[in-house]
């Protein structure tokens, strides 16, 4: 056995017990950091060949591993911009110089142009369309745009659809006419009021006439007709009439205003004609009145939606989430964050609640997955061993001491 062998694998074994401390520190130094994910080392013996007489002692080797795949315990806040996820994936984020990463930390606040940023990073979603899903990507993040929720002075939106519904009497003479209205909203937000008016025409035919309440004379000819239908009746009272809507038509340069009012997509579909009185079920429309952004709700399934004075929720962008086949692979960067390593796998981008996706939780935050008492275990574990590594190589230099003191 080489006395200076011996004294190597002692130090080999106080390196890989002085790495583990370092895992330890970290760990405990980043106990109540969001999102974090512990460090731990992995120890693998390092064999020399051996000969018959002779016994070549080797040493230690340390591999540092991280627990990504591990998830913390969600920490609820009072701040809606607080995001966890409950499950798998990362929230994709970009670094000023535009280089995307993944993180877990999801303590975002407004920064002073509007976007949601966390330590510098900025959150990266797809603007939100109704009904469509933009293309899922593989190994990159083609589409994503900053989530800003910027938004100055008053916001008006025009109404383009609606429906109206209800019952026609079914005993009622023909001739009989039976008036309802609808609020409406032109381009800049100001109300507007259209008149329905249901005649029967004959047994199971009735029409319909949409009237501008502000522009309607009788005539002749009318005026402020904005829309015409025939409605159609089976014997049972159900509308047979197909398609069961009605288009108005659009008003330019409204008097006073200026502004427009779009033409108007009414479904008909829930109207009955029964043996019962004339009833309107009041009717709905889109489109809202001049209205201060007074912040921003996000949902489970990571839609962001800027929320009004006056109630209304418009869907904004729709937050990207992102996974690899093997997280504890990813590589940690400073700041929280990590990028795809060699081992890791590709990245695929989705959304929450789909696939291997877990839900958004607003208002929440992802806690660290340190276990403090474990990091204490393992840091006395350490300290030992540490101490009992420089045994050995005490012990060997004081052999090799008594070595040298033989010529004397």
């Amino acid at each position: 056995m080489s006395l200076y062998g011996t004294m190597r694998t002692g130090v080999s074994g106080m390196n890989a017990q002085s790495n583990r401390l370092s895992t330890v520190a970290d760990n405990i130094a980043n106990a109540n950091t969001t999102g974090y994910k512990r460090a731990s080392t992995e120890f693998s013996s390092m064999i020399l060949p051996s000969s018959n007489g002779a016994y070549n002692s080797g040493g230690v080797e340390t591999q540092v591993r991280y627990s990504i795949s591990e998830q913390g315990a969600p920490v609820y806040t009072t701040s809606g911009s607080d995001l966890a996820i409950d499950g798998g994936g990362f929230f994709i984020v970009q670094a000023a110089n535009g280089q995307e990463y993944l993180t877990r930390a999801g303590a975002f606040v407004q920064d002073k142009e509007g976007n949601l940023v966390n330590g510098g990073f900025t959150l990266m979603g797809y603007e939100y369309q109704a009904g469509v899903d933009p293309t899922v990507v593989v190994n990159g993040f083609d589409g994503l745009t900053k989530v800003n929720l910027s938004s100055e002075g008053l916001i008006a939106k025009g109404s383009t659809k609606g429906d109206m519904g209800g019952n026609l009497p079914s005993g009622a003479a023909v001739g009989d006419a039976h008036p309802t209205s609808l609020v409406v909203y032109d381009s800049q937000g100001n109300t507007r009021i259209l008149d329905f008016i249901y005649t029967k025409t004959a047994a199971n035919n009735w029409s319909l006439e949409i009237r501008d309440r502000a522009t309607y004379t009788a005539g002749p000819p009318a005026t402020g007709v904005l829309g015409t239908a025939a409605l159609t009746f089976d014997a049972s009272g159900a509308l047979t009439t197909s398609p069961a809507t009605v288009t108005t038509t659009a008003m330019t340069g409204l008097p006073g205003t200026g502004a427009n009012l779009a033409a108007l997509t009414i479904d008909l579909t829930k109207t009955t004609q029964l043996g019962y009185d004339f009833n309107s079920d009041g009717g709905h429309i889109d489109g809202n009145k001049p209205s201060k952004v007074a912040g921003f709700q996000i949902d489970a399934d990571g839609i962001v939606y800027v929320k009004y004075e006056n109630g209304d929720l418009d869907p904004r962008y729709r937050i990207a989430l992102a996974n690899v086949q093997s997280p504890d692979k990813l590589l940690p960067e400073s700041g929280n964050v990590y990028s795809q390593g060699v081992d890791s796998g590709v990245i695929v981008t989705g959304f929450a609640g789909g696939g291997n996706f877990g839900n958004i939780l607003s208002g929440a935050l992802e806690s660290s997955n340190v276990d403090i008492a474990e990091e204490l275990t393992a840091m006395i574990e350490s300290q030992r061993n540490y101490t009992a590594n420089s045994k050995v190589f005490q012990t060997g230099s004081e052999l090799l001491d008594v070595l040298v003191n033989l010529k004397r």
